[in-house]
């Protein structure tokens, strides 16, 4: 028998990626939570599932207790981590797999993605995360995140409150301003222009590469403008020639790096005055699925 809820559960699967990629810094995560969530919805006896007037709010919830419980166990598991952990990296809709993937699997672009943003989220405890996405992002009351983070709306409403604290709300450049320092860094990188990269680079800038002992990087972040311009010389001096490219990255202007037709790195950029104040390096080749695949 069809189930008649069938078409309101499947359209729902757009929101739960995006929600537990905000909430996980983790597409492969999220897709294992989205697909976790409907087993339990499959699971329910059938007339307890139609008795669920909202299937979505039902999902969400579930959804957000999974990614809950995967926060409370992420700190144990960045201890095993080989060097630095971020963010899985996604690229533009036009880049998904080749522009061919199911438009349900597409994390929506927006602030709320940037590397900025993801980096600031791993900071938070799972509580604050959760409590601040779920009201700031995708304007859930805190009735309902109650619900989901097992704690009072009240206390709710002040986890979001401290956690929107750690945001950064001075004006973010444009996406034309931010592809023009990125497009410069690039140059400078390609024409091995020292003078150039350090007038880029804020001097308190910092460089973090994330390889998960899969790939050769730095295991240390780089900090000092300077410093990192000096360390892209050199890299660029004894590394593989690799050819560069503009590509969207979590929904602003970064670059790749190809070599032997394959994309080896993803690079994003955090812009401030003109100048990039943080590099996030990507080379772990189990977050570059998305750019190697199709």
């Amino acid at each position: 028998m069809t189930d008649p809820q069938l078409s309101a559960v499947i359209s729902e699967r757009r929101q739960l990626i995006n929600l537990a990629y905000r909430l996980l810094g983790s597409l492969t995560e999220a897709e294992d939570v989205v697909q976790e969530t409907y087993a339990r919805w499959y699971a329910l006896p059938e007339p307890r599932r139609q008795e669920v007037v909202a299937p979505g709010a039902w999902l969400t919830t579930v959804a957000g207790r999974i990614c809950l419980d995967l926060l409370g166990s992420a700190r144990k598991r960045r201890e095993q981590y080989v060097g630095e952990w971020i963010p899985e990296p996604v690229p533009g809709h036009s880049e998904w797999f080749g522009g061919s993937a199911d438009p349900a699997d597409r994390v929506t672009l927006d602030e709320s993605i940037s590397m900025a943003f993801l980096v600031v989220l791993d900071s938070m405890t799972p509580a604050e995360r959760v409590a601040f996405v779920l009201h700031d992002v995708f304007r859930y009351s805190f009735a309902e995140i109650a619900d989901i983070v097992g704690r009072t709306p009240a206390a709710c409403r002040q986890l979001a409150s401290s956690a929107r604290r750690r945001i950064d709300t001075s004006r973010s450049p444009s996406a034309g301003e931010r592809s023009e320092v990125v497009r410069d860094f690039k140059r400078a990188w390609e024409t091995n222009d020292l003078a150039a990269l350090v007038d880029l680079l804020d001097p308190n800038a910092t460089a973090t590469a994330d390889s998960g002992g899969r790939a050769p990087a730095f295991r240390e972040p780089i900090i000092g403008g300077e410093r990192i311009a000096r360390s892209w010389m050199e890299i660029a001096a004894r590394g593989a020639k690799v050819t560069l490219a503009e590509r969207t990255v979590n929904g602003q202007p970064g670059l790749v790096a190809e070599l032997g037709g394959s994309i080896v790195s993803v690079y994003a950029f955090d812009i401030a005055d003109q100048r990039i104040t943080r590099i996030w390096v990507i080379r772990n080749p189990e977050k570059l699925r998305l750019w190697t695949a199709g």
